[in-house]
């Protein structure tokens, strides 16, 4: 496992509730890691994906009888990892030893989520996420060969929006950034009053000046807000580490009007937005983030970048950065 105790004492989302049902069994990596998931009683227990006796991947195995079973030798495992029982030796009590690598695991947002160290935080908030008014639809996952605060800080960049996202989240004839206010706090990131041209923010057919909020709650998740006395929206994206330049992205988007539109048609939207994001992250070099602000230009547009950098210099994040 990468060692980053930023990373390694947070909470990480490994896959969707709706991937492992009752009595499956899921391989997952995380932070260069590979993991096994399974679920018995409601529960899921994550380990690393290792049989202590030859080093197979548990998750080629299966669940029977609330155990997990290897699929080299049959070595069986109950909830807390112990192994209890050897077929090949019946009769031998199994050594203390033939113990698996446990890790917490929560479920929220529809994600399961591991720690694999000592959390020292809760899961990120979403705080749309229990209020009635607001629609909620996960889109994704969504696969980047990118380092994950690369994707993180493309996220919080407003300014691309006329040139990527060109004619949907913005026009090119009317690129400019107005000036706004970003900042460190306790929470983490926040940038308000970021606005921008839209085409058509609020399927009027009109467009108008849109302004947002920014928040980096953790170094992985971010969060925006499209200011409105009326209809609001919001995005939640969550990045899993698999590797240094290996992530999946999560985007969970709420919203409090457009409720009779289908929602096939809201995530092929969203999957619009990130196709065209994922070659521009991709390509950027260096792969991993600079977090020495003399490394690259900024300017006045950038605040939320800057921000972003240099609090991930004061939480010492190394893992995807330089």
């Amino acid at each position: 496992m990468i060692n980053d105790s930023v990373l390694v004492n947070d909470w990480h989302p490994v896959a969707s509730s709706t991937q492992l049902d009752e009595g499956g069994v899921l391989g997952v990596r995380l932070l260069a890691e590979d993991l096994v998931l399974w679920r018995i009683n409601g529960r899921v227990l994550a380990w690393q994906d290792l049989c202590i006796h030859r080093g197979t991947r548990l998750s080629l195995g299966r669940v029977e009888d609330n155990f997990l079973v290897c699929p080299y030798h049959g070595w069986t495992y109950n909830e807390q990892g112990r192994c209890i029982r050897i077929p090949a030796h019946p009769d031998q009590q199994p050594p203390v030893k033939a113990q698996a690598n446990t890790y917490r695991v929560q479920e929220q947002y529809g994600l399961i989520w591991v720690c694999p160290g000592d959390p020292q935080h809760e899961i990120p908030p979403f705080p749309e996420w229990d209020d009635p008014a607001y629609r909620k639809i996960l889109c994704g996952p969504y696969s980047v060969s990118a380092s994950g605060p690369r994707i993180i800080e493309n996220f919080l960049d407003i300014a691309h929006f006329p040139f990527v996202h060109e004619g949907i989240l913005g026009v090119a004839s009317h690129p400019e950034i107005e000036d706004y206010e970003a900042g460190i706090e306790p929470e983490g990131v926040v940038a308000t009053g970021v606005r921008v041209y839209q085409p058509d923010p609020y399927g009027t057919g009109r467009g108008d000046t849109v302004a947002y909020t920014y928040r980096a709650f953790r170094p992985l998740t971010a969060y925006l807000l499209k200011e409105s006395t009326g209809p609001r929206f919001s995005i939640l994206l969550i990045i899993t580490p698999h590797d240094v330049v290996e992530s999946t992205a999560w985007m969970w988007m709420a919203m409090n009007y457009g409720h009779d539109i289908p929602e096939a048609e809201l995530i092929a939207y969203q999957d619009t937005i990130f196709a065209q994001d994922r070659p521009i992250v991709q390509s950027q070099r260096p792969e991993l983030l600079p977090l020495d602000l003399q490394a690259e230009l900024h300017l006045r547009s950038d605040r939320t970048a800057i921000a972003y950098r240099k609090w991930l210099n004061q939480l010492g994040l190394t893992f995807g950065t330089s």
